[in-house]
This record gives C-alpha cells, structure tokens and sequence, in this order.
C-alpha cells in the first residue's frame, strides 16, 4: 500500500536531508556570510561618512531589518542549492544505487527520481523569485552556482577520468562552496549597491577548506563500516592518511579563516577557538588511528561539522554581534 505523499517525503529527509542535522549549519553559513560582508564593507567605508551616520545601516540607507531579511533569504536560497545538490546526485548515482544502495529511498521504490526533478525545478523558481526580490543583479551568481551544478550532475563531461582520479573529482565538487558563499555574500554587498569587498575572497577560501573538511570527515569509516561501492577516503587512502589529509585540511581552513578574520578585525579570537579545536582534532584522530572503531570514526564526522559551525560562527554572526548587537 502506497504510503501518504507527507510521510514519504519525511522519511526521504530523514534519510537523505536531515534538516534538523543540515539546517542549523546552513543557517550559520548563509547568515554568517551576510554579517561578514557587512562588516567588510564597514571596514571600507569612507571613516568621516561613517562617524557622520552613525552605523554602515545609516550611511548606506538600510536597516537592521533589512539586513536580517537579507540573511533570511540568503538562508532559504542556500538551503534550496544543497537540497539541489542531493537531488543531483540522485540522479547521477541512480544506477550504482539500485546496484549497491537498493535500500535508498529512490532504489526502493519510496521517491521516484521524476518527484525530486519537480521539487528540484519548484525549488529553483523560489530561488529566482528570492534573488529578484533582493536585487536583479543577484541574478549573476545565481546563475553561476546553477550552471556549475549543471556541470557537476555531468560529471564536467569527464566522468570517467574524474572517477578514475578520486581527488580531482573531490576538489572539482568543491568549487560549488565558494561559488554558493560567494552568493549568501552578495545578499548584502550587491543589495547596497557596492561590488565586492576586499577580504571576501577569504571567505570564499575558507568555504572551500571547510567543506574539504567536512566531506573528508564524513567519508572517514571504521573497516567494519566499509561498504561494497561506496568510496570512502579511509578505504582509499588508508585510515592513517585519511586522518592525516584531514587534519592537514583543518590547519588549510585555520591559516584561511585567521586570515578572513584579519580583515573584521577578529582574528586574535578566531586563533584562540581554532588552536582549542585544533586540539581536539589531533587528539581525537589520534583515538582513531589507534582504535578504528565506529564510536571515534563518529566523532570525526561530528568533529568536522561542530569546527565548520564554530568557524562561521566566528567569522560574521559573533564579531557582528559584539560590535552592534
């Protein structure tokens, strides 16, 4: 008996989108991209405007209010791009799905890949909509994000020789972060009229090295955890140097986040909170290095996202807050 439409897409997002796991680090991102740009281009303003108008919403003629709408739709608009993501790789990974995956809820039957190509179409027409309502000139990089993402469900028309090259394909996919942060910051820069500011290429940079983190955090299995057809770094690579591209990842994404952080004039704080977690990544894959069990192989994973939503959190959200808040 075929299940209601709302159960079924519920079990679809548990399975595959969890927001209550996604959601809040999205939200972080997206916001945390706003904030930062703001906060550039507080950095940039002419000083004696400024101090004439009192705050950058003054001089500039926005509100508050306008930049947490702002924020919200860079939020929405993100969430969307990830969830066009997974259903992307729906599509792409179908056949080695109903080959090594059948239990997925598209391989069993549960979401067929035409219901994901209405959402994913239905999901773009709130982006446009969105971007319009922010600036028509937003257009430009939500076009960008959508023409990669076309290029990435075709394998850049290189399947083969990427699949061939694991770290290739792996880099070639990340260039999607920046490209989508380089959006969630033109919320606010392209909103005001301004180009881009000086220091958001570091975000852009940190974006890159977070999500390397994350994806490599993820993909770190313990040998009892291996799963026929599924690419892992720790069966690729070997645990030990799984976890050590891992950590030289981190030490990348911390040299790039103290170096964002220079430009809002945060960085001592940003330095402090990555050497703590700096830390407990060494510690924690060292525990794994000697025990590969599933429970410390966990603790990577939840390692990664826990430093990705405390770097962003850092890198706009914090320092914006403490400044104006």
């Amino acid at each position: 008996m075929m299940q209601p439409a709302i159960s079924r897409w519920w079990i679809y997002q548990q399975e595959r989108f969890p927001l209550l796991k996604h959601g809040p680090l999205i939200a972080v991102f997206s916001v945390s991209a706003v904030c930062y740009s703001l906060l550039l281009r507080e950095r940039w303003a002419d000083p004696i405007l400024l101090k004439q108008a009192g705050s950058i919403w003054q001089m500039t003629g926005f509100s508050l209010l306008q930049t947490i709408g702002s924020a919200l739709i860079a939020f929405i608009v993100t969430l969307l791009f990830f969830l066009q993501l997974r259903i992307a790789d729906e599509f792409k990974d179908f056949e080695d799905d109903l080959r090594y995956r059948s239990y997925r809820p598209v391989p069993r039957g549960l979401i067929s890949l035409k219901e994901l190509g209405i959402v994913a179409i239905a999901s773009a027409v709130v982006q446009l909509g969105l971007s319009v309502a922010v600036s028509p000139r937003l257009l430009l990089p939500l076009l960008l994000v959508w023409g990669y993402m076309v290029l990435m469900s075709q394998e850049f028309f290189l399947s083969g020789w990427l699949k061939a090259r694991p770290l290739f394909y792996m880099l070639s996919h990340m260039v999607i972060m920046p490209l989508i942060a380089l959006y969630a910051t033109a919320c606010d820069w392209l909103n005001v009229g301004w180009s881009a500011p000086p220091g958001v290429l570091w975000y852009l940079t940190v974006s890159f090295f977070g999500g390397l983190a994350i994806e490599i955090g993820r993909k770190i299995r313990a040998p009892k955890d291996e799963e026929r057809g599924v690419v892992t770094y720790s069966a690729l690579w070997g645990r030990q140097k799984a976890v050590r591209i891992w950590l030289g990842i981190l030490w990348l994404t911390t040299l790039s986040a103290v170096l964002a952080a220079m430009y809002i004039q945060f960085a001592v704080q940003v330095i402090l909170m990555l050497l703590l977690l700096l830390t407990a990544s060494v510690l924690v894959a060292w525990q794994f290095t000697l025990r590969p069990v599933t429970a410390w192989a966990k603790r990577i994973e939840l390692l990664s996202g826990i430093w990705t939503l405390l770097l962003y959190l850092s890198l706009g959200i914090l320092p914006l807050a403490l400044r104006h808040l």
